[in-house]
């Protein structure tokens, strides 16, 4: 599953997976319990594949953050927890996105990727490129 089907709703605590479209919204599923919601059009709703992170040069995909992760860790779960503190977390971006701008970039951003790539990963959702792009690599392959 790419990270076009996986949503950040306000107000509400972690991921959901885009199951179906609804005459006034959406129907999604939440990663840390699995319950079922209707989301209204009118909620504030992020797709994980459309957000970037700030850097000093340029704005860096969410997934491509992910991916790093991903190496630095061999593709386990985060050494650090969300729950650590401020000066933890910021050390931990640095090393694996070094030019991140921290005065874009707040602490509760940090929380929220290290929150976030450790739901996906207890989800087996380890592979971040959007469909179009797995449609475009296994074309190239062929």
């Amino acid at each position: 599953m790419s990270l076009n089907k996986i949503l950040s709703i306000a107000g509400k605590p972690g991921l959901y997976k885009l199951l179906t479209q609804t005459r006034s919204g959406f129907v999604a599923e939440s990663l840390l319990d699995g319950k079922k919601l209707n989301v209204s059009f009118k909620s504030n709703v992020s797709v994980l594949s459309e957000i970037a992170i700030y850097t000093l040069e340029e704005e860096v995909p969410l997934k491509d953050v992910f991916e790093k992760i991903k190496e630095k860790e061999n593709g386990g779960r985060t050494a650090v927890s969300h729950k650590d503190d401020k000066i933890k977390l910021e050390e931990y971006l640095f090393e694996v996105l070094p030019n991140y701008d921290e005065d874009r970039v707040y602490p509760s951003d940090i929380k929220k990727i290290i929150q976030w790539y450790n739901l996906l990963h207890e989800h087996g959702i380890t592979e971040y490129a959007n469909e179009e792009e797995e449609e475009v690599n296994s074309e190239e392959k062929e």
